[in-house]
């Protein structure tokens, strides 16, 4: 079968990632008899470079007319904050969530056996383990809320930005979570500020209510500044976390940290339809562009949840992780997994050596 990829190489680091994530596609398909093929898509600072805008026109369609989209990374400080909306990269990310119905971030925070020593836990906290399913909702909250900006008499420029969720999109986003966890240890644990926000009760009762569809499943509260808590002083405790949009974000990145690096993490973007969007966590990293530093496994593991979740291909995605795992294992990094005893290789050679585990 003929798989259609929508590659978004973005900016940064964006293109060097991508080039090696395409080269373990391309192996997978020769060892399991598989075909891809690509469209090149621009989105981002490369877009607005060549453009005008972060978000051309037909970006959205284009990438409908594929099965999956893989994105590197997108931004950088040539296209700040001080540019105009339709001209920052944020701005182009956050609409094509939108566009594509993209509810669901998922992002497996793992240890992988080989980084214990690179966690910043104690070892004896990273020895028990770590394998966290982050769901996050994506597509609502403050992010997408009204905002304001308007002078008062006494107090200057005041500003205002809506949290909105409705019992619709707290539904769907939680019933995903609890799929997710029949699949896996049969835990949610379900993130709010429940204490404060009325937004978060509304949260809390959803997830309540729709517990009752799930009785082999078993479901706990916890408010935001306690997880936060919670994921550096035993992350094993966790299996799926659930969490509304800014919540998500922020204990996304601290659960990715708790692993060893920003540059192993991976996540599906994911909706009811086709197609799914695939990338790794971290950003574009301007500082080492272009100089084979970057460290492209996060985006090689992002491709295996698309070998899972959009292709139905578990025994090809479960030998992407493994092919990663014995490189670690072997004692191959980039600088930021680095240890003392450790073989430094660059981006392009971190892509061989995975594509080579892949064929052994």
């Amino acid at each position: 079968m003929d798989y259609k990829i929508a590659l978004i190489r973005g900016d940064g680091i964006g293109p060097e990632i991508v080039n090696e994530a395409v080269g373990i596609i391309d192996a997978v398909g020769e060892r399991f008899g598989h075909t891809f093929s690509y469209t090149d898509v621009d989105l981002g600072g490369c877009a607005t470079d060549k453009y005008g805008v972060s978000y051309p026109e037909g970006t959205a369609e284009k990438c409908r007319a594929c099965d999956a989209v893989l994105l590197g990374a997108v931004g950088g400080p040539k296209w700040g904050p001080d540019r105009p909306a339709a001209e920052r990269p944020e701005t182009a990310l956050l609409a094509i969530r939108k566009d594509l119905g993209l509810y669901a971030n998922l992002r497996h925070a793992t240890l992988r056996p080989a980084l214990v020593d690179a966690s910043p836990l104690k070892k004896e906290t990273a020895e028990k383990g770590i394998d966290i399913m982050m769901v996050r909702e994506l597509i609502g909250g403050i992010y997408f809320g009204k905002r304001g900006r308007y002078e008062t008499e006494d107090r200057g420029v005041e500003c205002t930005d809506l949290m909105a969720y409705s019992e619709m999109e707290i539904e769907r986003i939680g019933r995903r979570a609890f799929e997710l966890a029949q699949k896996r240890k049969k835990k949610v644990t379900s993130v709010d500020k429940a204490n404060v926000l009325e937004t978060s009760r509304l949260w809390r009762a959803t997830m309540h209510r729709i517990a009752a569809d799930y009785p082999d499943v078993e479901l706990e509260d916890v408010l935001v500044d306690n997880c936060a808590m919670q994921l550096v002083r035993d992350p094993s405790q966790f299996d799926v976390i659930v969490t509304e949009n800014m919540f998500g974000d922020i204990l996304s990145d601290e659960a990715s940290m708790v692993t060893g690096s920003l540059g192993l993490l991976p996540s599906a973007s994911i909706g009811s339809g086709k197609p799914a969007l695939y990338e790794p966590i971290h950003g574009s990293a301007p500082d080492i562009a272009g100089q084979d530093k970057a460290n492209p496994i996060a985006t090689v593991l992002s491709v295996a949840m698309m070998f899972k979740y959009s292709f139905d291909l578990s025994e090809e995605s479960k030998a992407i992780e493994q092919a990663v795992d014995a490189v670690l294992s072997a004692g191959w990094h980039t600088a930021d997994t680095m240890g003392e005893a450790d073989k430094l290789v660059g981006c392009k050679e971190m892509g061989r050596l995975i594509r080579e585990a892949l064929k052994a």
